[in-house]
């Protein structure tokens, strides 16, 4: 899990234009090349007397006119017809399919650098700040001025494809019974969406950033998240927290959106939350000693029920945690794009903070703002049944999460890549090793 200081800075990049860099169609490695990796890897990992049958399996698979050349020519011809060709077997196999809850076993996170709010409204202000980063990022997302990614080693200077960064504020991942769907929001119909949605104290409002084709400043941003943290003190207005639904196995929660569904108030908020740019949680107090592994405990999952485990949406790509006691951070939901692309994002965010120096005063706007609106759901017994179950099963998964943030400081990823050594590889084979040197774990 990265933790973002303040001073880090993004290196200078080309910008790509309008239209989308060409690059190559991942290849499929011919299968003999296949088979023999395949041999390779297995003759560390089996007895030798079971290497032997696995070896003659495989032979007999990659003979001439067999299974194996058959299904090779399904995947070259599935080449030819998508962009890339293995793209939806790892979703679906990596993401889509997995049943379990998101987070701690899906949803990584990135902490910033802690702040010492001195009061509520430094909380806002900070929250002001980083949605008005948002908005600047998704404008290069939507003009399609984003700086190029590179490959690095063997095809060092061959530009990567982008498309996982146009999924961080226009994806959701909608549960399913069996399967999950990532859906794309992007639509011709639809307008695109022109609010984020803001959790505190477990409820969720709607926060209009542009109004009247007008993007909001800081101070108007501001003043609307003061008026959204007055409404959620309203104890009479205070509505179940149903982001714990979120939090849930993937077919529970579908079965309890199926429930939710029933109803056209709960369709309507559902629709907003689906629709939205992001999140922005705003967190209460912990009340646990800030250091790198609570602050980190909080993101993966707010800390329990109790705390600000309901103060989430786990099925939004982009969260961002601004806690009232300087916790903070970025909480993302996984298929929609690979870890470069988050930490990428996160570093303009802070880029974006910590340039801005004009100071947050409300603005003059062309007219009064119109006031943020609360979510409404109607809870059936069934929901409420489903909460109390999500609750508990949260608190199980916070129990069971064995944790602390460790820092290795004797060397780091650059060290590891002069050996010609992936850095990816290197931690995957040495938590094997850890494992295997105590399997008790």
């Amino acid at each position: 899990m990265p933790v973002l200081e303040k001073n880090m800075q993004k290196k200078e990049k080309d910008t790509c234009s309008k239209d989308e860099t060409a690059v190559p169609k991942l290849p499929v490695p011919p299968l003999q090349q296949t088979l023999r990796m395949y041999l390779q890897c297995m003759k560390h990992l089996v007895p030798e007397e079971q290497f032997r049958k696995t070896k003659v399996i495989v032979e007999q698979f990659g003979v001439a006119g067999g299974l194996g050349e058959s299904l090779q020519q399904i995947l070259e011809e599935r080449r030819e017809k998508t962009a890339n060709w293995v793209f939806n077997y790892w979703l679906d196999d990596m993401y889509l399919n997995n049943r379990l809850a998101l987070p701690v076993n899906s949803s990584p996170a990135i902490i910033f650098a802690r702040q010492y709010f001195k009061d509520v409204n430094d909380q806002l202000r900070f929250a002001a700040n980083l949605i008005s980063g948002v908005q600047d990022y998704k404008a290069l997302l939507d003009t399609h001025a984003l700086p190029v990614d590179f490959a690095r080693g063997q095809l060092s200077g061959h530009p990567l494809c982008m498309k996982q960064y146009y999924g961080l504020f226009s994806s959701y991942r909608l549960p399913g019974h069996i399967k999950d769907t990532l859906v794309a929001q992007k639509s011709s119909v639809m307008p695109e969406p022109e609010h984020i949605i803001v959790a505190c104290n477990n409820q969720f409002f709607v926060l209009d950033v542009v109004i009247n084709f007008r993007r909001l400043s800081e101070g108007d941003l501001f003043t609307q998240l003061r008026k959204i943290a007055k409404m959620a003190e309203n104890e009479e207005e205070m509505l179940p927290p149903i982001g714990l639904l979120t939090t849930d196995g993937r077919t529970e929660w579908a079965e309890a959106r199926t429930i939710l569904m029933k109803d056209s108030t709960n369709r309507d908020s559902l629709d907003m939350i689906e629709r939205c740019i992001c999140l922005v949680c705003l967190d209460s107090p912990s009340g646990v000693e800030l250091n790198d592994t609570n602050m980190a405990l909080q993101l993966l999952h707010g800390g329990g029920y109790h705390k600000n485990g309901a103060n989430r949406w786990y099925d939004k790509p982009m969260q961002f945690v601004v806690g009232r006691d300087g916790v903070c951070g970025t909480v993302c939901e996984h298929s929609p794009f690979d870890g470069i692309v988050l930490v990428q994002c996160t570093e303009h965010l802070l880029k974006h903070m910590k340039e801005s120096s004009k100071k947050l005063v409300r603005a003059d706007s062309v007219s009064e703002l119109p006031a943020p609106r609360r979510l409404r759901w109607k809870c059936s017994p069934e929901i409420q049944a489903h909460l109390a179950s999500s609750a508990e099963k949260l608190q199980s998964i916070v129990k069971n999460l064995d944790f602390i943030a460790y820092k290795f400081e004797n060397y780091g990823k650059e060290f590891i890549k002069k050996q010609k050594i992936s850095p990816d590889a290197y931690i995957q084979v040495a938590l094997q090793l850890a494992f295997y040197r105590h399997p008790e774990i």
